[in-house]
């Protein structure tokens, strides 16, 4: 690993924690707790259900829930479509509002409502890369029956509201949805508190594997919610298939170590934020985009607006993302940004950094070097209109 690129790119994925490692090794093989969950007959299958069950907890205790409102699913991307659509499904029509800076995840799917004949509402977000309350207020309607807004941006960093949100989406009598896939781990979560009433998770973002997620649902939402995935009835009737012991306790044991660690990684990862923009603050034009003080420490969106890094050189020397995981393999340049107002060219000089649990001091120091030698090595130029 001593030639790879240093590795700024958290908000795609992370490494799983190697004490995550353990814990998942130890439901693979003949000699661990390798039974099938559904299989209550026997000790394997019995020995398998309390793991299950123990990692639901432990998701749970992370986020002020109850372990019987935590669904298991294969990720935020089908937590998401298992809200929205299992929330639509035997509806005749209705009112849906999202914003326009939502992962992809959730627009998507909530234009392929909207092809089978749902109304939409997309909000544009302020300036500071937020979805406000007016707006929010104004678009609601008496036939509005469900509200999709996520906690944490993936592309900006920046943190929504969700409290007041939910409020008002609550008093409109509609069901509030939100994806806090970049959240957990990074901000205090409180469920039992919190007027949400569907809420999405993956492993993959808080040191866990990939393929294994979540979908909280609240008591609200819970007689309306129908099934995406049927076979067995596992998950309460919402989503069958066999339970992946191995990927659950990972998840489980993953979001326990986020709740133990937070108070102290967060601290931790704010300095680093701060350290990276003193770094990089003698770059002429260089314009952090969305709020600079309602955000988490984690994620920065960069846009360079006088001189170009050579993005190529640059990747040799730095893991980093010119958009979100999910756009990456499309030409087109970030939704986020074009929502945020800036020209398809500015959006296409941006770069997103994301530092995390293993980053440290010396490797935000040597990234800001790579990208001062990756704007020498590029002639100065100025943004055109697009």
């Amino acid at each position: 690993m001593n030639n790879f690129p240093l590795y700024f790119d958290y908000a795609a994925t992370t490494p799983v924690d190697e004490r995550v490692i353990q814990m998942m090794v130890e439901c693979l093989g003949a000699s661990g707790n390798f039974g099938n969950p559904a299989s209550g007959s026997h000790r394997y299958g019995q020995q398998a259900r309390l793991a299950v069950e123990q990692a639901r907890a432990q998701v749970a205790g992370l986020v002020g829930a109850d372990a019987r409102q935590i669904i298991w699913t294969s990720g935020a991307t089908e937590s998401n479509n298992l809200a929205l659509k299992g929330l639509a499904r035997g509806r005749q029509g209705g009112h849906i509002i999202t914003s326009q800076i939502e992962h992809k995840a959730v627009l998507d799917t909530v234009s392929h409502l909207e092809r089978e004949g749902f109304a939409v509402t997309r909000l544009a977000p302020d300036a500071q890369g937020l979805i406000s309350a007016q707006a929010l207020a104004g678009a609601l309607r008496p036939d509005t029956f469900l509200v999709s807004l996520m906690l944490v941006n993936n592309e900006l960093g920046t943190v929504n509201d969700v409290a007041t949100l939910g409020a008002l989406v609550r008093r409109n009598g509609a069901l509030l949805h939100v994806d806090a896939a970049q959240g957990a781990g990074k901000l205090r979560i409180d469920l039992g508190q919190w007027p949400v009433d569907l809420m999405s998770f993956s492993a993959h973002k808080v040191y866990g594997p990939k393929g294994i997620g979540a979908l909280y649902v609240g008591d609200r939402a819970r007689p309306q919610l129908q099934a995406q995935i049927h076979g067995g009835g596992h998950e309460g009737g919402l989503r069958s298939g066999t339970l992946a012991t191995h990927q659950i306790v990972g998840m489980g044991a993953a979001f326990a170590l986020a709740g133990e660690l937070q108070d102290e990684e967060v601290q931790r990862i704010d300095q680093l934020h701060r350290l990276l923009l003193e770094q990089l603050g003698d770059i002429p034009g260089l314009v952090l985009n969305g709020s600079a003080s309602q955000r988490i420490g984690h994620t920065l969106s960069l846009t360079f607006n006088a001189e170009s890094p050579d993005l190529a050189s640059l990747a040799g020397n730095l893991a980093f993302s010119s958009t979100s995981a999910c756009n990456s393999a499309s030409s087109q340049p970030s939704h986020v940004l074009l929502a945020l107002g800036l020209s398809a060219q500015a959006a296409r000089q941006t770069i997103r950094l994301s530092l995390g649990r293993y980053t440290r001091a010396q490797d935000v120091e040597q990234a800001a070097g790579a990208i001062k030698a990756a704007l020498q090595s590029r002639p100065f130029w100025t943004v055109a209109g697009d």
